[in-house]
């Protein structure tokens, strides 16, 4: 169970999304990171068609906006937007 921080699970943040990515990628874990990156996709796409926007963080666990810590969910975060960019133009 997380301890209901901001970086803690089930949060994920998109930098580190596109690190575990491109890791399982170099050592050919080629199926995973497909998961891992059509997921984070999904995610990402659902909140868009809810609320018109891209976030911070994400609840990897139950495909919703992420929470925790002690500033709320930021709207329109750069690296969520280059990172969704990159894993787009790449898509599995």
């Amino acid at each position: 169970m997380g301890s209901g921080q901001q970086w803690d699970d089930p949060n994920g943040w998109a930098p580190l999304q596109w690190i575990a990515i491109q890791g399982l990628r170099g050592y050919g874990e080629i199926a995973l990171a497909d998961r891992i990156t059509k997921a984070w996709l999904a995610s990402v796409d659902r909140e868009y068609q809810a609320s018109g926007k891209l976030l911070e963080k994400y609840d990897v666990v139950e495909r919703k906006p992420g929470g925790g810590g002690e500033y709320p969910n930021q709207d329109g975060f750069g690296w969520t937007n280059g990172v969704t960019r990159a894993l787009m133009v790449n898509r599995p």
